[in-house]
């Protein structure tokens, strides 16, 4: 549907700050929200299903750290080589049909993928170049989605509506390994454990895109800046959006913290089902179980974390929340390492999984709220390349080491690592600045993320902190 103009005030415009300062909401925000993490939601409940699918027969049927490397590889590189663009498109583009493209493109391969597979062709180069697609269209959704959310909530909803798409993220994360442990288990024991176990997993991804982008169709999204009406290039564009990162120490101390984070606990983190069939091997079918359980006593961690978070600890300081669960991976990692058995390794797997929300829900707020509205998009997209590179970065490492020592000793040697890197990011001026500096936004009363970004960048300009 094509969007008109709107009499509605857009967060970040003095009608907005207005409007939230005098404690009232733009009409209708509420339905917006809904409908767009309900299209969402359905749109990732099938994408997560084609994740877990993939990453277990990779890991059941080839058992190798370098096989799980090249995945990682093939499935984040793409994502952050195409959201160099991708944010600059969504500060100058129409966010709703950036989402709507690519979420097309993406049911489109791998409606391609199982097509091609259904004639009997399934090379492990197949898969790989299926991720590789899939992580593209990645790049371009990722920062518009995140800049959408800021731009149809207000302000002081903000923490609230992102706990709670936390949470409902974390439910379809729970009920996704659980579908996808079913269909593959039942389209494993018909296909003979091959790859054509999978194409029933692909069809089920292509439905739900297409469900989620119907939904999108019905949301009215203006844009917030017309590409004709921009006064500069597409790359004076990038150039800016490098330039801001550069300059704003305070944006650039979050992005090299998800990077620690990405790169010394997420990467080691996906080796955990390498690390359950061969530490815990159980046959094929019960690895099947084994992984599906893994995978849900991590999601039902996150499912409660964001709950937590959007209800008890809305109000609590974004930058202690943030910092208190970096430094809980560290140890959380050196306890996966250390599991004697199955059992306590899942539950150090859904403390790991509660523990995700407490970083990744105030730190996307925490940006949301300190950078200006039309930057938004270019710098959620540095914060996808920085996630995108991190996390295969890492797993060139580990992944190749994990066939050389055991992936306990890789988990154990993360943690002990993250916890001294992150330590050392919050002690050094750097990080007291940035500590300073978040607090002081917190206790800006208005609306317009401008004026937040202003204090964070005075605070961090301080040389006396």
């Amino acid at each position: 549907m094509v969007d008109g103009p709107s009499d509605e005030a857009e967060p970040g415009s003095a009608a907005a700050a207005s409007s939230d300062f005098v404690g009232t909401d733009p009409p209708h925000w509420l339905n917006k929200v809904v409908l767009f993490l309900t299209g969402q939601t359905v749109s990732l409940f099938g994408s997560m299903v084609v994740q877990f699918a993939v990453f277990w027969y990779l890991t059941i049927t080839y058992q190798s750290g370098w096989v799980m490397m090249l995945a990682a590889v093939f499935g984040f590189l793409p994502q952050a080589v195409v959201s160099i663009f991708g944010g600059v498109w969504a500060d100058r583009h129409n966010r709703k049909f950036l989402i709507m493209g690519a979420d097309t493109a993406i049911a489109l391969t791998t409606l391609a993928l199982a097509l091609i597979m259904m004639t009997g062709y399934a090379e492990v180069w197949l898969i790989y170049a299926a991720l590789t697609l899939r992580s593209a269209g990645a790049g371009i959704q990722m920062p518009a989605v995140s800049a959408l959310i800021p731009q149809i909530t207000p302000k002081r909803n903000l923490i609230r509506v992102n706990g709670i798409n936390g949470s409902i993220q974390s439910a379809m994360a729970l009920l996704a390994p659980a579908a996808a442990g079913a269909i593959y288990a039942w389209a494993s024991a018909a296909a003979g454990g091959s790859a054509a176990s999978l194409i029933p997993i692909f069809f089920v991804d292509v439905i739900t895109a297409m469900i989620g982008v119907g939904i999108l169709a019905f949301i009215p999204v203006p844009t917030i800046r017309r590409a004709v009406d921009a006064p500069t290039g597409y790359f004076a564009d990038l150039v800016d959006g490098v330039r801001y990162i550069a300059h704003h120490a305070f944006v650039r101390w979050v992005l090299v913290l998800f990077a620690i984070i990405f790169l010394l606990t997420v990467a080691p983190s996906n080796l955990t089902p390498l690390m359950l069939v061969r530490s815990f091997p159980a046959g094929e079918e019960q690895d099947i179980v084994n992984l599906t359980v893994l995978e849900v006593a991590f999601s039902v961690g996150m499912m409660l974390g964001g709950i937590l978070v959007a209800s008890f600890f809305a109000k609590r300081s974004r930058i202690g929340l943030i910092v208190g669960s970096s430094l809980l991976f560290g140890i959380l990692a050196i306890g996966l390492g250390f599991s004697p058995n199955i059992w306590v390794f899942f539950a150090f797997m859904f403390f790991v999984g509660l523990t995700v929300p407490f970083f990744a829900t105030p730190s996307m707020t925490l940006l949301q709220e300190t950078v200006e509205p039309e930057r938004q998009g270019r710098v959620f997209g540095f914060l996808g390349i920085v996630m995108a590179v991190a996390m295969p970065l890492g797993m060139v490492v580990f992944g190749p080491l994990a066939d050389v020592v055991s992936i306990e000793t890789l988990l154990v040697a993360s943690g002990i690592i993250t916890f001294i890197v992150v330590g050392a990011a919050v002690w050094l001026p750097a990080g007291k600045r940035a500590i300073a500096a978040a607090r002081a936004a917190s206790q800006v009363d208005s609306a317009d993320p401008v004026v937040a970004a202003q204090t964070v960048e005075a605070v961090m300009n301080d040389e006396e902190l």
